[in-house]
């Protein structure tokens, strides 16, 4: 794993346990490298990843402070799994449950959208997230089989995101993401509690490794009341 990645868990896990608390500031990155053993590049990329998955906010000639993590709010500025998203959740209680994990092969379409052969295996999982109880999220990953072998059930129970980076040693780069209002189909109408909401919120992810391969096609379909999606707009 990179060295920078090593000290993002590090410092995202002291923040998740309270080590570091809101609004606490992060120590300087002179501090930080020392206790590393890191170059000041290497802290300055560790930090950039805080940043990104909301974890903390630089603020200019102040510093860098840890933010709070009671929200349930996704950010689109960062690859954050659902997983990670849970971790900051605080008091809220969550369950995850895989309705399938299966290989098939891609359609004409599903081929196009992730830019492979038709016929290539695709994994295709599809889980439900309930928070406080209630079914709220509707997950439907394609995965390409060659560039993400080895998934099961019990994986995506837990983090794909983790099993890939920590298990497979991948680095993954970037996501192209769209966010749309739909109408709720049947299947979300039976396996989400959307009680009177004709629509959803959908969520489309289209996930890069580092090498540029496309790896990950997945729609997340959210009951649009209990949820924010937040962003960073830089000039």
């Amino acid at each position: 794993m990179p060295k920078y990645l090593t000290i993002y868990h590090q410092l995202a896990q002291r923040i998740q346990e309270g080590t570091l608390p809101a609004d606490m500031k992060l120590p300087s990155e002179t501090e930080l490298m020392h206790e590393f053993e890191a170059s000041r590049g290497t802290v300055r990329k560790a930090i950039d990843a805080l940043q990104e998955k909301g974890f903390v906010r630089k603020h200019q000639g102040k510093g860098v402070f840890v933010l709070s993590q009671e929200a349930i709010e996704f950010q689109f500025n960062g690859i954050v799994s659902f997983s990670e998203a849970h971790r900051r959740m605080g008091r809220h209680a969550v369950e995850t449950d895989v309705l399938s994990c299966e290989v098939l092969s891609a359609s004409p379409e599903l081929a196009s959208l992730l830019h492979v052969a038709q016929g290539t295996d695709v994994t295709r999982i599809e889980r439900i997230r309930q928070i406080d109880g209630e079914r709220v999220i509707r997950d439907i990953n394609h995965f390409v089989t060659a560039l993400v072998p080895g998934l099961t059930a019990d994986i995506a129970k837990g983090s794909i995101y983790h099993y890939i980076e920590e298990t497979l040693g991948r680095q993954i780069s970037y996501a192209k993401r769209k966010i749309e209002a739909r109408p709720a189909t049947p299947e979300d109408q039976e396996r989400l509690d959307l009680h009177d909401m004709t629509h959803v919120i959908v969520v489309t992810n289209d996930t890069y490794f580092y090498e540029g391969q496309h790896f990950e096609r997945t729609e997340s379909r959210h009951r649009l009341d209990k949820f924010q999606f937040t962003d960073i707009a830089r000039r």
